[in-house]
């Protein structure tokens, strides 16, 4: 292949807890193989699931390239390249977001409709590094995306801040809403009112639910309002009783809180719960004579990742989205990013991976 084929790139390499990031220079292929995107990578956001690797509550292998929450353009498509999910023509220059995931799509799981779950799952930000195509996360300046990613395009007018957690909040609460079913006229409790809860309050009010967030911060509650909530409490407060009950924070006690308020036919959808944490005892009688239902949602399926990109569409303007994220740090500053993370009140900063 001829060297103008090939193009430089960068890459924040992790290579363990407790060690800083290694900035990378490359070249990789500018011309994508069979069923294959390239992207460059505009704005990328470190999630709360980055933290947890860096600081080891979550295991992940060693070296890798992180970041799993982003925003591109695609610069080169390979040969028998998908669509995006709404059938829009993959092509050079067009804004896209893509999936978490990539699937088989010809396992059992990916036939009976869970491709968030194949056997042969590839995981962006989340795969060892081969150094021979190392372009798998979302800390560098290009991506190649592999069969069997969910692309979808991105709306003029939508920010890339806005749009960049798309690709994991968003569309994460995008299934958790749709695992709960209708909403509208629902009483619906919210734990947890960091990225993933602000977004289910916006996503559940706006579906016509009754929502209740609860938080130990005051000014998650305050943003909880601001997205739409309609009481918000602290955590030592117990809920009146629900339909629904979503739980985004991850703590053993906010499950606790959901199962207890969920009403006869009450759903409680957990996806918050990724890291090891405590178990919690659930009654089979309480279940069976109340005819309720416990479900978990992770990862998620190209129709919501569409949900997600299309509510942001048309909601970022009526709520804060954009305050959600905060910070421009370059590429070489990856582990200012992350300690501002760690830190920051906003529940996003932003990597800038292409910003020298």
């Amino acid at each position: 292949m001829p060297l103008e084929d090939f193009i430089d790139v960068r890459y924040a390499r992790w290579d363990g807890v407790g060690l800083p990031f290694s900035l990378v220079r490359a070249t990789t292929p500018g011309r994508p193989g069979a069923g294959e995107v390239l992207v460059r990578i505009d704005l990328a956001t470190v999630c709360g699931s980055d933290l947890h690797t860096v600081s080891g509550r979550r295991p992940s292998p060693t070296p890798s390239v992180l970041g799993h929450e982003q925003v591109g353009t695609v610069v080169a498509v390979g040969s028998d390249a998908p669509a995006c999910v709404d059938g829009t023509p993959l092509v050079p220059g067009l804004r896209v977001v893509w999936s978490v995931t990539a699937s088989c799509g010809s396992c059992d799981r990916c036939r009976r409709g869970a491709p968030q779950k194949c056997r042969h799952l590839r995981k962006y930000g989340h795969e060892p590094l081969d150094e021979r195509a190392p372009l798998t996360g979302g800390f560098a300046t290009h991506c190649v995306l592999l069969p069997g990613t969910a692309v979808v395009a991105v709306p003029d007018g939508l920010p890339d801040a806005v749009a960049g957690p798309a690709s994991c909040a968003t569309a994460t609460v995008a299934a958790a809403v749709q695992a709960v079913g209708p909403l509208d006229g629902r009483r619906v409790l919210v734990t947890g009112a960091g990225m993933l809860g602000l977004t289910a309050v916006a996503m559940a009010a706006r579906a016509g639910a009754h929502v209740t967030a609860v938080d130990p911060s005051p000014a998650r509650r305050t943003q909880a309002e601001q997205f739409g909530a309609a009481h918000v409490q602290d955590v030592h407060e117990p809920p009146d009783t629900v339909d629904a009950a979503l739980e985004l924070s991850g703590r053993t006690e906010a499950v606790r809180t959901c199962l207890a308020a969920l009403d006869t036919g009450g759903t409680a959808v957990l996806a918050g719960s990724v890291s090891p944490a405590g178990s919690v005892p659930i009654d089979p009688e309480w279940m069976v004579r109340g005819l309720r239902t416990v479900t978990g949602v992770h990862n998620y399926r190209p129709a919501d990742l569409q949900a997600a990109v299309t509510f942001l569409s048309g909601h970022h303007r009526s709520h804060p989205f954009a305050d959600l994220v905060t910070g421009a740090y370059p590429l070489d500053a990856i582990d200012a990013a992350v300690e501002a993370a760690r830190r920051s009140a906003a529940p996003r900063q932003a990597v800038l991976p292409t910003v020298r």
